[in-house]
């Protein structure tokens, strides 16, 4: 076809959540990137709830945002609540959480990817992969309307698109999800590739009218007085904020589910997939927790002009008619009208212990797969992998190695570890608790953690990397200032102790836990002058001192483990020692690294020893 460019560096299938980070940070880095997309009106849309972060989540969009990712400047931009979660307790686990305008918030993404300099987008359907035979290399996707296109290295990023199946009570239909297609061909290409694949489920709760809802008979949510951006480049959130309201299930409401669970695909045996464990249906929470009366729903905003309300909590496949009757059983709900039925969605996965560390397929090393197509679930974990993907997919373009982020630098890396030495039987979500460093890898120092890694890589900007190096020369500053400063008279009475004197510093009265920084600021004039960010991060930095010290110590303890590479062409049964079962994993798993292979379920010491050793010899063997 005359004029149309049939080659790329880089091809990125898909434009949700995880497709727009791939393809923004692989342009970003000057490859020539082309995504494709079903529907270029579906660029960046929510599919499921209207909210950006969340426990662990949080740290994943501020991590992003460290690595010049655009999710976190879109949740400010377009967002209509803000919340800390964990607030009370430590700050390891604190949690940044919005509510988002869904319509603003895809258009700011749909934005984002037109403005990008070296990235095209084209509305087509993905119907296969380009595969050479002889040496399984992909080099390229075949679509639809613009035919077949080559490229360097493929991102697939298909959420629920592969053989999705839409269940609504019995009623069950081909679809990616509401009102999108499924791919069908796509799934059949990655199952030709001989690759493990299973099956998941995942579910959305129905769509409510808000102009039948009873709000005067509901506890509203109003965001935090003290917001915290999500992004370094947000100064302030300024747009109006709505609130969120919440209600409760009752026991009438438990009832009529139980009554009616016969009719639940889920039940009833038609849905086959697994479901998250940490997002369960409303038929899964009663089955579940008998013991439980009641459960908490809140109904979220989808936006400042539309009339729909989400109720966050009330995921459910039943039949619609079922869904009337359960909601209009809860406080508010009474007369709730439900503008779209909420349903299951049954979609193919490729095993992750298929994938190497850079989120590149094994088999097929310049093909790489982001988001829940890897048995993940959330926007923010799915973003977060797309970054990972499109940066090694660009890397892969120019002929360079891969880079992976360690457990030791980011939720990231302990995401994507989990993934590729592990694997998921069941939707994967992130949590605090599966990091072993949270002290380190706090959402208020992602950006010390991170942008280094991505400035070094062509990630982020010139802006970016100027406003990172003047925050960071900032809390610097503040760290030394703190330790020469005396506070002498400086101080009002209750903040100093009999033990305190004039030779006290100020380091060692910031570390007490009952002092307010905010009162502090105004008693010591440099102190005040700084902003509100970097006074927190002093604080943090300071109070916890030497935890953070004991886990830097613990990471270099683990490094050792992480540097030593095991070679991919090793043959684990020539390996005298090992156990059937031993090497059995180690080859189904193939690990990079021996940190890796520690991680594996069954490993055993003397296993871990054995490798060592080997990979020793090896070492000494090659100089």
């Amino acid at each position: 076809m005359l004029g149309l460019k049939k080659s790329y560096d880089v091809i990125v299938v898909g434009a949700g959540h995880a497709g727009c980070e791939a393809a923004l940070a692989a342009a970003r880095r000057g490859a020539d990137t082309l995504v494709i997309t079903q529907s270029v009106e579906r660029i960046g849309v929510m599919s499921c709830n209207p909210a950006v972060g969340g426990t662990a989540k949080g740290h994943l969009v501020k991590e992003i945002d460290a690595l010049g990712g655009m999710m976190a400047r879109a949740i400010d931009a377009t967002g209509l609540q803000f919340r800390v979660l964990n607030r009370k307790k430590g700050p390891a686990i604190w949690s940044s959480r919005a509510q988002a305008d869904m319509g603003l918030y895809a258009r700011f993404m749909k934005q984002a990817l037109e403005n990008q300099p070296g990235l095209s987008i084209r509305q087509d359907s993905v119907e296969g992969l380009l595969v050479e035979p002889s040496s399984s290399e992909v080099r390229g996707v075949s679509t639809k309307v613009f035919g077949d296109i080559l490229a360097k290295a493929v991102v697939i990023t298909s959420g629920t698109f592969l053989n999705g199946l839409i269940h609504i009570g019995q009623e069950k239909f081909s679809a990616g999800r509401a009102g999108d297609p499924a791919s069908i061909g796509l799934a059949q290409s990655l199952s030709d590739l001989s690759l493990r694949m299973g099956r998941m489920k995942t579910g959305t709760t129905p769509r409510l009218d808000a102009r039948t809802i009873q709000w005067e008979r509901l506890e509203a949510q109003h965001s935090d007085e003290d917001i915290i951006p999500f992004s370094t480049h947000t100064e302030a959130i300024t747009q109006k904020l709505i609130p969120c309201h919440i209600t409760h299930t009752t026991e009438q409401t438990h009832q009529i589910i139980s009554e009616h669970l016969h009719h639940s695909p889920l039940y009833s045996g038609e849905i086959k997939g697994i479901g998250p464990r940490y997002c369960p249906s409303i038929e899964d929470k009663v089955v579940k927790f008998k013991d439980r009366l009641s459960h908490q729903v809140f109904l979220e905003p989808q936006g400042y002009d539309s009339s729909e309300i989400y109720p966050n909590g009330l995921s459910t496949s039943l039949p619609l008619a079922i869904q009337y009757h359960f909601i209009r059983s809860i406080p508010g709900l009474r007369e709730a009208e439900i503008i779209r039925p909420g349903y299951a969605i049954e979609y193919d996965y490729v095993d992750p212990t298929e994938l190497n560390a850079h989120l590149a397929v094994k088999k097929c090393p310049n093909l790489y797969l982001a988001g829940q197509i890897n048995g993940t679930t959330g926007y923010e974990e799915a973003a977060a992998q797309g970054l990972i993907a499109g940066l090694n997919a660009s890397l892969r373009a120019e002929g360079r190695d891969g880079e992976r982020l360690l457990r030791s630098q980011a939720y990231i890396g302990v995401m994507i570890d989990d993934l590729v030495t592990k694997g998921t039987s069941e939707p994967y979500r992130m949590f605090t608790s599966r990091a072993e460093y949270r002290l380190l890898l706090r959402e208020d120092n992602a950006d010390l953690r991170l942008t280094p890694f991505a400035h070094d890589l062509g990630l982020v900007s010139a802006t970016h990397w100027q406003k990172f190096t003047h925050k960071k020369s900032l809390l610097d500053f503040a760290l030394a200032k703190a330790q020469d400063t005396l506070v002498g008279d400086l101080l009002p009475p209750e903040y100093l102790s009999s033990k305190d004197n004039r030779g006290t510093r100020l380091s060692a009265i910031i570390k007490k836990p009952q002092v307010e920084m905010e009162q502090l600021a105004c008693s010591i004039g440099w102190l005040g002058e700084l902003p509100k960010d970097i006074q927190r991060r002093l604080a943090i930095e300071l109070r916890y001192e030497g935890y953070i010290q004991r886990e830097l110590r613990e990471v270099e303890r683990a490094l050792h483990w992480e540097r030593l590479k095991i070679p991919q062409t090793l043959s684990f049964e020539t390996l005298p020692g090992l156990s059937r079962e031993v090497v059995e994993k180690l080859a189904y798993h193939r690990p990079e690294t021996l940190g890796m292979a520690s991680r594996i379920s069954g490993m055993t010491p003397a296993a871990l020893q054995m490798l060592q050793v080997h990979i020793k010899n090896h070492h000494s063997a090659r100089l």
